[in-house]
């Protein structure tokens, strides 16, 4: 029997969590070392799945399949393609990176920390699940956490409503999903979970065009597509670092992850009815997200609604269902998430010093943190699409793929490339450059190793690709081949 390392990923964070639990709430060096033990860990074991990932077999690889309760047919299913694999590795990065700049949270650490990666086990377990109950399933796990890490930690003045708002938000748009899953399962004939085995159920032509909006959208509420996105800036605000780095990084990819997963490879007829409509949405959030993130004064209310834009790019590529469009929206997906975790970094380690985020009572914050200017100033390069950096190889081929099916789309969406440019170098002049207020002369000083670690490892993952895109461009083409196999090469 082979190595289930797709079940070890999975489980690591669950079993670290409950045994920091177990331990004593005063013993906090022990929990940080055992919380930064497990976070390495799932860390080495997804590079590892990466870099053994054969892209020339392509196909669904270190699969496992356990029957669990075949009288219901469902089971265990797990795998990855090149869809999946750059996400569990992003998984992997954020949770790491996530862990050690929390190393000082001193409120609890041990129930903080418990319930992080509580939520990356749900993160995880739905990248890897081929069974779609089991994805509904650690889908639900993934959002649970998310409350409570935002309601006890989050900023005081909006937490409570802010945690509350997003789990309403995420919970109605995955029971709504939920249904549409159960309609699959029923008019499948087969009483399988299995989305294997859902991808060649054959459903008609009016179920799929029925049933699409509401899985996709069900899902896309997540990933913060128009008009559902209103939960998401809130959210990213009121949570601690840490969980925005999660909540933007790796939870928004869940929504689109799983939206491509369940809404247009399981009911592709659906898709190609409904992609104009899908497009049209993207192309709202995509423009109106880069708009209201430029008139912003609050630092992370910025980087929240420039999220809710760069996501609509991921959607916009969805709905292309091309190969440049979809190509795009892979890497996009791992981009972004790397670009944002870096961003959420950066603007708590610049709110730790000055305990303010509105923008202009900020300055000269490079004089004293160069480290972490010079790691916004490289997410911000991601962020304009500059050639060089990741951002560019995931948007050039989405504006591609829009070109090829709708070109009026791609140029009133290339508006957003020109208004980000815009609101990242004018957060940067007013942040980090200029004279430093009186207020915070002396009393400010430079970011800890542990926090430079984070950053360098984030802004290197981005550079890495924008140099050399063959280390993720082939792989997600892979994924993206089943995916236009099964539109019937669409």
């Amino acid at each position: 029997m082979t190595f289930p390392i797709l079940s070890v990923i999975v489980f690591t964070p669950f079993v670290a969590g409950m045994l920091i639990l177990l331990m004593p709430g005063e013993r906090k060096t022990e929990i940080r070392m055992t919380a930064l033990a497990a976070a390495a860990f799932a860390l080495l074991l997804s590079i590892w799945v990466y870099f053994s990932y054969d892209v020339a077999a392509a196909g669904y690889q270190f699969q496992e399949q356990y029957s669990w309760l075949p009288a219901l047919g469902i089971g265990y299913h797990v795998g990855v393609d090149g869809l999946s694999t750059p996400l569990v590795l992003l998984t992997g990065v954020v949770m790491f990176t996530g862990v050690l700049i929390s190393w000082n949270i001193d409120d609890r650490p041990r129930e903080f920390f418990a319930f992080l990666f509580i939520l990356a086990t749900g993160v995880f377990g739905v990248f890897v699940a081929l069974d779609l109950f089991q994805l509904f399933f650690f889908y639900e796990i993934a959002v649970f956490p998310m409350y409570l890490l935002i309601s006890i930690w989050g900023w005081v003045k909006t937490r409570e409503y802010a945690a509350m708002k997003l789990t309403l938000y995420l919970f109605i748009g995955s029971v709504v999903a939920l249904v549409g899953g159960l309609a699959m399962y029923w008019a499948a004939g087969a009483q399988s979970f299995d989305m294997l085995v859902l991808e060649q159920a054959g459903f008609s032509e009016a179920f799929q065009r029925t049933w699409f909006l509401p899985v996709f959208i069900g899902f896309a509420v997540l990933g913060g597509i128009f008009p559902f996105h209103n939960w998401s800036p809130d959210g990213h605000v009121a949570a601690p670092t840490a969980v925005s780095m999660f909540h933007a990084g790796v939870l928004m990819k869940l929504g689109a992850f799983a939206a491509l997963r369940v809404g247009i490879m399981l009911l592709p007829e659906g898709a190609k009815h409904w992609a104009w409509l899908i497009m049209l949405l993207a192309l709202v959030n995509v423009v109106y997200g880069a708009f209201i993130a430029m008139v912003q004064t609050d630092f992370k209310y910025v980087i929240g609604f420039s999220s809710v834009s760069h996501m609509g790019l991921v959607m916009m590529g969805f709905a292309t269902l091309t190969k440049q469009g979809l190509t795009g929206s892979g890497v996009q997906m791992f981009s972004h998430g790397v670009m944002t975790a870096l961003f959420f970094a950066a603007v708590g380690m610049v709110y730790n010093q000055a305990h303010t985020r509105e923008i202009p009572k900020l300055g000269g914050f490079a004089k004293v943190m160069p480290f972490t200017a010079i790691g916004f100033i490289i997410g911000g390069l991601v962020s304009m699409g500059m050639p060089g950096f990741s951002g560019f190889v995931a948007e050039f081929p989405i504006f591609m793929g829009v070109w090829q099916v709708k070109p009026w789309i791609a140029i009133l969406a290339a508006i957003s490339i020109i208004i980000t440019a815009s609101y990242i170098m004018l957060v940067v002049r007013r942040v980090f450059f200029g004279d430093m207020p009186e207020e915070f002369v002396g009393h400010t000083h430079d970011v800890t190793v542990l926090d430079k670690v984070a950053l360098t490892l984030l802004s290197v993952l981005m550079i890495g690709i924008g140099i050399f895109p063959a280390l993720m461009v082939p792989m997600v083409q892979s994924g993206v081949e089943n995916v236009l196999r099964l539109l019937g090469g669409a």
